[in-house]
C-alpha cells in the first residue's frame, strides 16, 4: 500500500508539473508592457511611414504612448471587430488626444499573429489608394492612418478571444484581435494623409532620420500609470490574474512534493503502520 501511495503521489506530481510546463509553453500573447512588443509596433509603423510613394515632405517619426496602448487593450478585450465607440469623446480614450485614430486587425488561430503581418496588411491597402485624387477605390482607411503624417504617437494591444469576435466569422478556434490607437487622429475627410515633396523638406527644426522628422521633445515617453479608460472594467485584472494562475500552479507542485516527502519520511520512521499485500 505504501508503494502504491508513493507511485500515485509521484504520478500526480509529474502530471501537475506537465500542466505547469504546458502553461508556460502556451503563454499568452504579449501585454502592452512587453518591450519587444512595443519595439516591434513602433518599428513596423515607422518602416512603412518612411517608404511612402510619392515621398512625404514632413512625415513625423512615431513613438509609443502608454495611454493609447491602455485604450487599445481595453477595446481588444471586448473582442469586437467594430471601432471603439468612445474615440471622439474627450477623456474617454486618452487624457489629451481627442479624437483618437484606430486600426483593427483580426485573424485565426492566434498562432498566425505577428505585429509586422498585421501592420503590413494595413499598409498594403495602398494599392487601392490614389494620392493625386485622394480617393480610395476600395477600403484604404487603415493605410491612410498608418501613414498619416501628423500621427506621432501609437499604442497597440493584442487579445485572444476564445468565445469569438463580434462581426468576425470563423470556425477556427482562438481568433485574435490586434488594435492600434493613434494621436493625433488621422483620416480627416478631404485631407491627404501627408504632403508629398522632397523627404524631410518640411521638417523645420526637426532632425531628418530615414525620411522621417524626429524631435526629441515630441518623442518623449510619458507615464500614465494612474490613468485608465473609465469604461474598462478589467483595467487591473490581467496582470494580477496571470500572476495568480502561475502562483497556484507552482504552489500545487510544491505542496504535492512536500506531501510526498512527508509520506516517505513517515514510512521510514514507522514501517509497521502500513499494510503490505
Amino acid at each position: 500500500m505504501a508503494k502504491l501511495s508513493f507511485n500515485l503521489l509521484l504520478f500526480t506530481i509529474m502530471m501537475d508539473s506537465t500542466v505547469y510546463l504546458q502553461s508556460l509553453r502556451e503563454k499568452p500573447l504579449p501585454d502592452i508592457n512587453n518591450q519587444d512588443f512595443i519595439k516591434e509596433c513602433v518599428e513596423a509603423h515607422n518602416q512603412f511611414r518612411s517608404q511612402v510613394n510619392p515621398p512625404a515632405s514632413g512625415m513625423m517619426y512615431m513613438t509609443w504612448d502608454e495611454a493609447l496602448a491602455k485604450t487599445a487593450r481595453a477595446w481588444a478585450r471586448t473582442c469586437n471587430f467594430n471601432h471603439n465607440i468612445y474615440l471622439k469623446q474627450p477623456g474617454k480614450v486618452h487624457p489629451t488626444f481627442t479624437p483618437v485614430g484606430e486600426n483593427i486587425w483580426v485573424g485565426a488561430p492566434s498562432s498566425i499573429f505577428t505585429v509586422s503581418k498585421a501592420v503590413k496588411a494595413w499598409y498594403d491597402e495602398v494599392k487601392d489608394y490614389e494620392y493625386n485624387d485622394n480617393v480610395c477605390r476600395k477600403a484604404c482607411g487603415h493605410y491612410t492612418q498608418v501613414v498619416w503624417e501628423k500621427s506621432y504617437k501609437v499604442g497597440c494591444a493584442v487579445q485572444v478571444c476564445p468565445s469569438g469576435i463580434t462581426d468576425f466569422f470563423t470556425s477556427i478556434p482562438n481568433p485574435t484581435i490586434f488594435v492600434c490607437n493613434y494621436g493625433d487622429a488621422g483620416n480627416l475627410i478631404g485631407v491627404h494623409p501627408y504632403t508629398r515633396g522632397v523627404s524631410c523638406s518640411r521638417c523645420g527644426s526637426d532632425t531628418c532620420v530615414n525620411h522621417l522628422c524626429r524631435n526629441q521633445a515630441r518623442e518623449q515617453l510619458k507615464s500614465y500609470k494612474d490613468w485608465y479608460p473609465d469604461w474598462d472594467t478589467d483595467a487591473t485584472s490581467s496582470a494580477s490574474s496571470n500572476y495568480f494562475c502561475i502562483t497556484v500552479l507552482i504552489s500545487r507542485s510544491v505542496s504535492l512534493a512536500l506531501i510526498f516527502a512527508g509520506v516517505y519520511g513517515f514510512q521510514q520512521l514507522y514501517p509497521n503502520m502500513f499494510a503490505y499485500e
